[in-house]
């Protein structure tokens, strides 16, 4: 292989690798529980939490350390979901790509 084939290839690798990123910052995944919905993001960031006056009881109750453990069992069950979600497109885009980048 030539050096205009080996830098073509890196071109090739490194557009694909461009569009698989664009394609992770589409992915969303919601997590509902106890009044709390998280959305998070492929690229593993917090798109938005919504809080119901219900899940906001604990606290008045003075339970706050439980509306805390709610909220954050609720935030790393959106993570987890865009995670999985994210490794599953990424697992399909590389098979489509057919070895793009196993060569």
């Amino acid at each position: 292989m030539g050096m205009f084939d080996q830098i073509k290839e890196v071109m090739q690798m490194r557009s694909e690798t461009k569009r698989i990123e664009a394609e992770v910052k589409k992915i969303t995944a919601e997590y509902t529980n106890g009044g709390i919905t998280v959305v998070a993001k492929g690229d593993m960031s917090i798109e938005s939490i919504s809080i119901l006056p219900e899940a906001y009881e604990e606290v008045i109750k003075g339970k706050s350390a439980r509306f805390e453990t709610m909220l954050f069992n609720v935030v790393n069950g959106a993570l987890k979901k865009a995670r999985e979600a994210t490794q599953q497109m990424m697992l399909k885009q590389m098979q489509a790509a057919g070895g793009l980048f196993g060569k």
